[in-house]
C-alpha cells in the first residue's frame, strides 16, 4: 500500500515543493536587492541608463559639458531629448573627428578636440576604445593635449553649468578637485561622474571629492565605480 499512496501524493509533494522554492527564491532576491539599495550597490544595467542618466530638468537655454565624449553617443542622445547647447570634449582624435563630423552642422553642439583637466599640459594616453586612459600602463600611446576646465569656462563666458557628465578614466579626481579649489562647483546643477580605481588612492580620494561635493550638493543616486550623480541643494 506505502508504494501506491506514495505515487499518489508525488505529484501534489511536487507542486508544494516547489511552490515553496518559488516563495524563497523571491523572498531572497527581495532581500538581496533592498540589501544592494540600502549599500547603494544595486547592480547596474542599461535600464538604468534611461532612468539616470537622461532624466534631468534641461530645455533649449540649458548647458551641458560632455567630458569625455568617446563617439557622441550621450550628446546626440542628450540633444535630441532637451535641444540644448552642449560643449563635447575629446581628447583622442580619432574619436574627436568622429563627433567633428558627426554635429558639424548643429551650432548647438560644439566640439572641443582635447581633454580637459586641472591644468594646461600634453600627455601621453592609452589608447583602449571607449576605455582610453592617462592612467594605464601598457598599449599604443597617442600624445594629447588638456585644458584647464575653468580657462574653458571663462573663455566661454559661461556662469552655469546645468549638467556635466565626467568619464574621463580617472582624470575626473583632478577636474572635480580644480572646480572645488575655484569654488565653481557651486555653479553646477548636476554632476554625473564615473569614478575609477586607475589611480592610487582612489577611493580614498572619492571619498574626499564626495565629502566636498556633500557641502553644496545631494547624491541622487550611487553606483560605486559606476556612476553617480550629484545635484545642486537649492534645486
Amino acid at each position: 500500500m506505502r508504494n501506491p499512496i506514495k505515487k499518489i501524493l508525488k505529484p501534489f509533494l511536487d507542486i508544494g515543493i516547489g511552490f515553496f522554492k518559488r516563495v524563497h527564491s523571491s523572498i531572497s532576491e527581495t532581500k538581496t536587492e533592498e540589501w544592494f539599495k540600502h549599500q547603494g550597490r544595486l547592480p547596474y544595467s542599461k535600464k538604468n541608463d534611461k532612468n539616470l542618466r537622461y532624466k534631468y530638468n534641461l530645455n533649449e537655454n540649458s548647458i551641458v559639458f560632455d567630458l569625455g565624449g568617446y563617439r557622441g553617443q550621450w550628446t546626440s542622445d542628450i540633444f535630441s531629448m532637451y535641444c540644448c547647447s552642449i560643449y563635447i570634449f575629446e581628447p583622442v582624435q580619432e574619436y574627436a573627428q568622429i563627433i567633428k563630423e558627426r554635429f558639424e552642422r548643429n551650432k548647438k553642439v560644439k566640439n572641443f578636440g582635447f581633454g580637459i583637466g586641472g591644468k594646461n599640459e600634453k600627455i601621453p594616453i592609452i589608447l583602449d576604445d571607449d576605455g582610453s586612459s592617462y592612467y594605464k600602463t601598457k598599449g599604443k600611446t597617442e600624445e594629447v593635449p588638456l585644458r584647464d576646465i575653468m580657462e574653458i569656462i571663462s573663455e566661454n563666458n559661461i556662469e552655469k553649468i546645468d549638467l556635466i557628465k565626467i568619464n574621463i578614466e580617472g582624470g575626473e579626481y583632478e577636474v572635480l578637485s580644480r572646480l572645488i579649489q575655484a569654488d565653481y562647483i557651486k555653479n553646477i546643477k548636476n554632476i554625473q561622474v564615473q569614478f575609477h580605481d586607475l589611480i592610487e588612492d582612489a577611493q580614498k580620494k572619492r571619498k574626499n571629492i564626495q565629502n566636498k561635493l556633500s557641502e553644496t550638493h545631494n547624491l541622487t543616486y550611487n553606483y560605486p565605480w559606476v556612476w553617480e550623480n550629484w545635484r545642486i541643494k537649492d534645486i
